[in-house]
């Protein structure tokens, strides 16, 4: 009877097939001797804004998976271990990677013996996020100091003060510092710190002068005054700060950093199943109960085909590449 029943189940997939319809996730699911959970795994603890997005997406997407949809965290090795997992997952559609652009398009210039390959390991499925990073001043710097150049004839006249901290060693917001250094010849120190949370007390302590983050991390500590925005890295304004200059615009053309968050498969996980797959996130962001929890978060939704998805990626590597290479920066091993 099981025989019979798996042999009517494959013939029923086949059917679909011959129609120029799909096996998409939710069918692998039903006609699987064993029904699948399907998971949206994330390198970072519960609690965090990509946690919060990811639980979000997979809440508005959960109707298509039969046996449901559920936010898996791997957290550990600064969320590498999630890509080494979702790596390793069948190629089925059911085990997903929900991700920030930095471990795919800078570890892999900063590792010397990275686990996995942005490119030939991955299938991309659809950007859901962006966020451009804001150059934040603490209390540190004088109340008089409100724009870029009065900032960087600060940092030249104080240069034992004239330091950046990021949330860690190796993200783009480090790379950002650098970059606007190099860009504006002004010497920065770098000051790492392990996790956002402790920058943002020291920044607004008054013990370190500046730091760039993502938009939406600091949105209530701008708003209260406790930190002073300079300038974005998007090419246009930021909606969430419409007061507060480009670096673009301001003449730093290079200094265009945006990241982002998305979802991706296993390699070889199949192309119907993918395209299916980024239908659904496209058709979830859409929503205007997404729309508000991207708002509340700073972020905007990034809606992308797989193709426009992998082609991003690719870029974002390349850019990196000589950024990394010239800093001389290689990440610890953890």
């Amino acid at each position: 009877m099981q025989t019979r029943r798996y042999f009517l189940n494959a013939l029923q997939c086949a059917g679909a097939l011959a129609v120029g319809t799909s096996c998409l996730p939710e069918a692998t699911a039903q006609n699987s001797s064993i029904s699948k959970l399907a998971k949206l795994v994330v390198g970072f603890p519960p609690g965090g804004a990509t946690d919060l997005l990811a639980r979000a997406l997979a809440e508005k997407m959960k109707s298509h998976y039969p046996s449901g949809l559920v936010v898996e965290s791997k957290v550990g090795a600064a969320s590498r271990l999630a890509l080494e997992h979702v790596k390793a997952s069948a190629a089925d559609g059911l085990t997903m990677l929900f991700t920030v652009d930095f471990a795919l398009t800078i570890y892999p210039h900063s590792f010397k013996n990275l686990s996995y390959d942005p490119i030939e390991d991955f299938s991309p499925v659809a950007m859901c996020a962006k966020s451009a990073l804001v150059l934040c001043l603490g209390p540190k710097v004088p109340e008089r100091v409100k724009t870029v150049t009065e900032f960087l004839a600060w940092c030249k006249a104080n240069p034992e003060d004239a330091a950046f901290a990021s949330t860690s060693a190796g993200a783009s917001p480090h790379f950002a510092g650098l970059m606007f250094s190099k860009a504006t010849q002004t010497p920065l120190l770098h000051v790492p710190y392990k996790g956002g949370a402790p920058a943002l007390q020291d920044l607004m302590g008054g013990q370190i002068a500046c730091s760039f983050n993502p938009v939406g991390e600091v949105i209530p500590q701008l708003k209260s005054g406790r930190l002073r925005p300079l300038a974005v890295t998007a090419r246009v304004r930021s909606r969430f700060l419409p007061q507060t200059p480009s670096l673009f615009e301001l003449g730093y053309k290079d200094l265009v950093i945006e990241s982002w968050l998305g979802v991706l498969c296993p390699k070889h996980t199949p192309a119907h199943i993918i395209e299916k797959t980024s239908e659904w996130i496209n058709e979830a962001l859409s929503n205007e109960a997404m729309k508000e929890s991207f708002d509340k978060m700073g972020m905007l939704q990034a809606l992308s085909t797989p193709q426009q998805f992998s082609q991003q990626i690719k870029a974002d590597l390349e850019m990196w590449r000589p950024i990394i290479k010239s800093s001389g920066f290689t990440a610890e091993e953890s």
